[in-house]
């Protein structure tokens, strides 16, 4: 009693401040471009979307009714999910396993850095979570004796989970094979309060069929086909490695060690079969998201997919941990708990843009939180200073999202872009009628989003924008943490501007290259272009201010890359000039580029580090 009453105290300290943290950071952090979508979409309410089922998108209406128009009012519903899940978890454990190792189970809930920061974001693992762990919960009740209470449970998760994601069909279909392969399970399969359970859950799909019938299968063709390669990756890989890093080592293998020791013969009786129920639905789970890892989509993130699995998993662990050494026992604790810190230390630096800046450059730079506030102002700004009937034109979805929730406008038309194929939002934008051709009456102001782009496809991504809009005017660029997040502005006329495809300019650095130590004289050379109209001049920025005239015109043919540019300056587009390092005060400066174009347009290409050492 003593020790299960510890174990309590430790667990709701640990989620009373893991959980107020997470109300901080939620508070705080900019919306991510999906959790602006899924605002956007909770604005359009509808049974289903092309990217989702509705539950997310209504949940995010439902905080914004409740808390008011911010990050916070958008992401409350999702807090208060994943808080409820630690005690969720806590609650299945101590039933099948005693007070001490249930209260234990909640503990690494809270501390397992997968599931400590869910619910910081609006985003569909939040209720699909849920849902598992109902379904869990139900499952393991259901193997004791099928009643009311444990089928309205199991009708509840499945209909919860079918409202948040295409994957739950796969937490179905595991739970399934789990039962299946139990004695116990296949005489519960035999019940027909749970076939009406099942039956709930098999309705609950409805509008997501509906919604596909209705738009020839985008959403299905998506999730399924579209962006999944279905061929063997050895990035997959990665997904392997990264795992134990996101769940902490120790706490992953003794995750396996759970469910090992689960599957393993031993002698019978009602705790055994719970637990070897656990050891099912989390080996079989996560086993099948591994091998799937070599075959599916390994652009986007998707390090949180086995999280259902873990769950499972999760409940059995403190049986495990006490049977380890205690000096192992205590390692496990506290690196858990150091990974709890480092993965809310990275949400904190994406809140914070003095923290962010630093990352700038760096492959974990958080992009998609960044610089949305800006933008704004500077949308504002612009139109402020246009006719009154001008309309805001954004070049991609994540623009359009971002913006119009910072607007509270959920109605910001969309260029066509690649990236709205690619996340599935196109046919969704399409029911909105918020696909914009180019056609226009009335002046726009268009927004880009350059790095929304592979620099090998930007040049071409711009002569699509000609070919919609006609010729791009000088742009305004919004240019944060050193141009790693950068926006370009252009005014547009009411009517569509004849002629060749001017397009913003585009350069390189070959020399020097990024973080380099310099020393004595610095030469800084490279080439510089701008579609249509060319560059006049090129002038060379340190920490912002501009510090040299590059002599620009040198021979540097990039036209074998670059083969549709059509700057008149070709092949003549090199440029060079000379810093002297040994006046600069030792530290990290950030090295720039300042092209003035034939058009006038002055526009700042991102940033480099150049390190200068103590002399």
């Amino acid at each position: 009693m003593q020790a299960g009453q510890r174990a309590r105290n430790v667990f709701v300290v640990l989620w009373v401040a893991v959980t107020a943290l997470k109300a901080i950071v939620a508070a705080r952090l900019p919306l991510f471009v999906d959790e602006a979508f899924y605002w956007q979409e909770g604005r359009h309410l509808a049974a289903a979307y092309s990217d989702l089922p509705g539950l997310t998108a209504w949940m995010t209406r439902l905080g914004v009714e409740l808390a008011g128009h911010h990050a916070f009012g958008v992401r409350l519903p999702f807090l208060l999910m994943g808080a409820a899940l630690p005690w969720m978890v806590a609650g299945l454990s101590r039933r099948w396993f005693g007070a001490r190792f249930g209260w234990q189970a909640g503990s690494l809930t809270v501390l397992m850095p997968l599931s400590a920061t869910l619910g910081i974001l609006a985003v569909p693992d939040v209720p699909m979570a849920f849902a598992a762990v109902l379904c869990l919960d139900a499952g393991a009740r259901l193997l004791r004796g099928v009643d009311a209470g444990s089928a309205l449970m199991l009708a509840t998760g499945l209909l919860l989970g079918a409202l948040s994601h295409y994957r739950f069909i796969g937490v179905i279909g595991v739970g399934f094979i789990a039962l299946l392969l139990l004695p116990e399970g296949r005489r519960t399969l035999r019940d027909a309060r749970v076939w009406m359970a099942l039956t709930v859950g098999v309705i609950a799909w409805l509008p997501l069929l509906a919604w596909n019938l209705d738009n020839q299968d985008a959403g299905l063709k998506f999730q399924l086909v579209e962006r999944h390669p279905w061929a063997f990756q050895v990035s997959g890989l990665w997904f392997l490695a990264i795992q134990p890093l996101l769940v902490t080592p120790l706490l992953c293998l003794a995750m396996w060690q759970a469910g090992a020791a689960g599957i393993r013969p031993a002698p019978a009786g009602q705790q055994r079969v719970q637990w070897r129920y656990f050891a099912l639905v989390g080996g079989v789970s996560t086993l099948a998201i591994f091998l799937l890892g070599f075959f599916t989509d390994v652009e986007r993130i998707s390090f949180h997919w086995p999280l259902p699995g873990y769950f499972a998993l999760l409940v059995a662990v403190p049986l495990i941990l006490g049977r380890w050494p205690r000096v192992w026992r205590r390692l496990a604790w506290a690196m858990a708990l150091a990974g709890l810190v480092l993965a809310f230390g990275y949400y904190l630096v994406a809140a914070s843009p003095l923290l962010r800046e630093q990352l700038a450059g760096n492959k974990y730079y958080p992009r998609n939180f960044a610089g949305w506030q800006p933008l704004a102002d500077a949308v504002r700004e612009e139109l402020s200073a246009m006719p009154q009937d001008t309309r805001l034109l954004a070049g991609s979805f994540k623009v359009g999202a971002e913006l119009g929730f910072l607007r509270a406008d959920a109605s910001i038309p969309v260029l066509p872009h690649p990236l709205n194929d690619k996340h599935g939002r196109t046919a969704q934008l399409a029911l909105w009628k918020l696909v914009d051709e180019g056609r226009r009456s009335v002046p726009q102001l268009l927004v880009l989003a350059p790095g929304d782009q592979r620099y090998r496809d930007l040049l071409e991504r711009y002569h699509q924008v000609c070919a919609l809009v006609g010729p791009l005017p000088p742009p305004r660029v919004v240019s944060i943490d050193h141009g790693y997040q950068r926006f370009l502005l252009f005014r547009l006329p009411a009517g569509r501007r004849e002629g060749p495809c001017i397009t913003p300019a585009m350069a390189w650095i070959d020399a020097p290259l990024p973080g380099t130590a310099a020393a004595g004289a610095v030469e800084v050379k490279g080439w510089a272009f701008k579609d249509g109209v060319g560059l006049d001049a090129v002038e060379v920025l340190l920490d912002g201010k501009a510090v040299a005239r590059a002599d620009y015109g040198a021979d540097y043919d990039v036209t074998g890359f670059w083969k549709i540019s059509t700057d008149p300056n070709h092949p003549r587009v090199g440029f060079s000039a000379r810093l002297d390092a040994n006046v600069l005060p030792p530290g990290r400066h950030w090295l720039g580029l300042r092209l003035h174009g034939a058009d006038g347009s002055v526009e700042d290409w991102w940033e480099q580090p150049l390190d200068v050492p103590e002399r």
